[in-house]
């Protein structure tokens, strides 16, 4: 049921309900071996719903169906990670209603883990479940984070509420946390209520959606230039005069191509000598700036102990028939000018990073530009991305704007509404974002506020469990 409400549902925002049940099933483990036993298993099945797709996506990678269960290894990781959390909590607390405020407070700063380092993977995050409620506007004020701590701390009080009355007072804690909770969620609705759109200029932008397959892209069984082709038509045949361009992730597969483009705007490229995954802007002449992209995917772009496994690596590219070397992420995110306009451009999976967007902004962009391939994505997984992508627009009041190979193309404000989308078939959306300006708390401070009041049940949990220690 938590894994679901991940999904893009209309109630996910309820994720706090299965998340108490979860953490008081996992807080009440006689031993410390107990309390992680059971947060494995609850955060394996937890990732396998919720990750699904990535089984159909792994079996069309190799070309045989069944080969999705190696998405199984991920989903074993993930719970691992989660057991690894509860071990500690179970270990160094005895109290049932301290532990399970410890394992909320863990599980927010597991979150936060899950954005650092090359083989960081933070999709399932608890706070996207606010999606559907104006709550997720207190993500300018902390980030995603901050819907997390919303809804973890809410799963803890609702969880030891049920405690203390299933025990007559005897139990887990006391009723005063639910009523806090109670006034944060109060607090947090009127917040997302009274938040109103910017005002700016307008940027007239030619969003692209195409339908080229992923896997006839990467075995070449669609030449580079029949791609570049199909793209540079669909542009010819719809922009308007004063609109930039914005074609998707590696949409220019040959950097040799860049001046035979249509017009102006801001393009994919991607090259092999070296390698590089990179967003350029192009005048009509030249390139003005480029940056690349900060997060290769792990397993897709970032292959771990490539040397060290290589003889594994290479049978994997005998069978699925496709060359796999890592691309370096970049060493430093710029900033793309264009007309006078900066834009904050990223790259595909770089989109649920929210540091990326926050440095960009950081930097002066003014419209956050996603260049984006989904077509490597099954089921709910396009949906998803495009779900983390409205809370970027949130965490930095900036329009984003989405061109993508499949997936869903669209213009989204800074309240994070969706104002145009284009979710199938080829064709184009126009565009007009507006060019904001400003920095959010979220870009000042960004994670510290989240990771303070995770500190901060993570303390309540001491104290909680020293009281009890004293009682017995």
């Amino acid at each position: 049921m938590l894994a679901l409400c991940g999904l893009p549902l209309g109630w996910s925002f309820l994720s706090f309900l299965p998340l108490a049940a979860l953490l008081a099933f996992a807080a009440q483990g006689q031993s410390a071996r107990d309390v992680a036993g059971r947060a494995f298993w609850a955060g394996s099945a937890y990732s396998a719903v919720h990750l699904w797709w990535l089984t159909a996506f792994l079996g069309k990678l190799f070309g045989f169906p069944p080969a999705g269960v190696l998405a199984f290894a991920l989903f074993a990781l993930e719970g691992a990670f989660l057991a690894g959390m509860a071990w500690l909590v179970g270990r160094l607390l005895r109290s049932p209603g301290a532990r399970v405020w410890g394992l909320a407070g863990g599980w927010v700063v597991l979150e936060w883990l899950r954005f650092l380092g090359p083989p960081a993977f933070p999709w399932p995050t608890l706070g996207y479940t606010l999606l559907p409620t104006p709550a997720i506007q207190i993500a300018d004020l902390g980030g995603v984070l901050l819907g997390s701590v919303l809804v973890a701390a809410t799963a803890a009080a609702l969880a030891c509420f049920v405690g203390t009355v299933r025990q007559r007072g005897e139990g887990w804690g006391r009723r005063r946390p639910l009523g806090l909770m109670a006034v944060a969620w109060a607090l947090a609705l009127v917040y997302g209520l009274t938040r109103t759109a910017g005002t700016g200029p307008e940027t007239p932008m030619l969003l692209l959606r195409t339908t080229i397959d992923s896997f006839d892209r990467a075995s070449r069984r669609l030449s580079v230039q029949e791609q570049f082709e199909l793209q540079a038509n669909l542009t010819r045949a719809n922009r308007r005069p004063e609109e930039v361009v914005v074609w998707s992730e590696s949409s220019v597969l040959d950097p040799a191509l860049l001046p035979a483009v249509p017009a102006a705007g801001i393009y994919g490229v991607s090259q092999m000598e070296p390698r590089r995954n990179s967003v350029r802007a192009w005048d009509g002449g030249s390139v003005t700036s480029e940056t690349d992209k900060a997060r290769p995917v792990p397993f897709g772009e970032y292959f771990p102990f490539r040397e060290a496994l290589a003889p594994a690596w290479s049978q994997i590219e005998r069978i699925i028939g496709i060359g796999l070397e890592s691309v370096p992420p970049a060493q430093t995110l710029n900033t793309l000018q264009l007309n006078g306009v900066q834009y904050g451009a990223y790259v595909c999976y770089d989109s649920v990073f929210p540091w990326v967007a926050r440095v960009l902004v950081g930097k002066g962009a003014e419209v956050l530009v996603n260049v984006s391939n989904d077509g490597w994505y099954d089921g709910w997984g396009v949906q998803q991305h495009f779900m983390m992508g409205r809370v970027r627009a949130i965490e930095t009041r900036r329009y984003v704007v989405r061109s993508v190979n499949f997936g869903i193309a669209a213009e989204i404000d800074d309240l994070g509404r969706p104002r145009q989308t284009l979710e199938s078939g080829e064709g184009v959306l126009h565009a007009r974002p507006l060019r904001l300006t400003g920095q959010t708390l979220f870009v000042r401070l960004g994670d510290w506020l989240a990771l303070g009041l995770a500190g901060l049940m993570l303390a309540f949990a001491g104290l909680a469990d020293r009281r009890y220690r004293r009682r017995l």
